[in-house]
C-alpha cells in the first residue's frame, strides 16, 4: 500500500505518517524506487498509534506501549514498565483535570462576580 490509502484507512494524515515514521513507531519497506510500502501489519500498527494519540499519549509513551499491544482492543501482553508508565499517563491526566477545574472555577468566579445583564434599552 502507498501512503496515501493507508492515510485514508488508518484516518491518518500523510503528514502524520512520516512524522510517526520519522519517530521510529512505523517503519514501512521501500521499493526499489524509494516510495513507501506499507503491509497489512503496518495498516494495523498505524490503527494503534492513532488509539494511543487519540488517548493523548507521547511519542515516548507510544514507544513504550506499542511493543506491548498484541490486538486492536488494545489488550497487552506483560512488558517492563508497561504498569509504570500507564500510572504515569494516569497521573499525568489527573493533574491536568485537577489544573482544567481550577481554571474554570476561577473563570466561573470572574463570570458570577459580574453585574447581570441590565434589559436592553426599548427604542421608541
Amino acid at each position: 500500500m502507498q501512503i496515501g490509502e493507508i492515510a485514508q484507512l488508518s484516518g491518518i494524515s500523510v503528514r502524520m505518517l512520516r512524522f510517526y515514521e520519522a519517530e521510529g513507531l512505523l517503519r514501512p519497506l521501500r521499493t526499489d524506487s524509494g516510495y513507501r510500502d506499507y503491509s497489512d501489519a503496518d495498516l494495523e500498527e498505524a490503527k494503534r498509534i492513532r488509539q494511543l494519540a487519540e488517548a493523548g499519549l507521547t511519542i515516548e509513551a507510544m514507544h513504550d506501549l506499542l511493543p506491548c499491544i498484541i490486538s486492536p482492543q488494545p489488550t497487552f501482553h506483560p512488558c517492563d514498565r508497561l504498569r509504570a508508565r500507564l500510572e504515569g499517563e494516569v497521573a499525568k491526566l489527573d493533574q491536568k483535570l485537577a489544573d482544567m477545574e481550577k481554571s474554570r472555577a476561577q473563570i466561573a468566579g470572574y463570570l458570577a462576580a459580574l453585574p447581570a445583564d441590565p434589559a436592553p434599552a426599548s427604542r421608541d
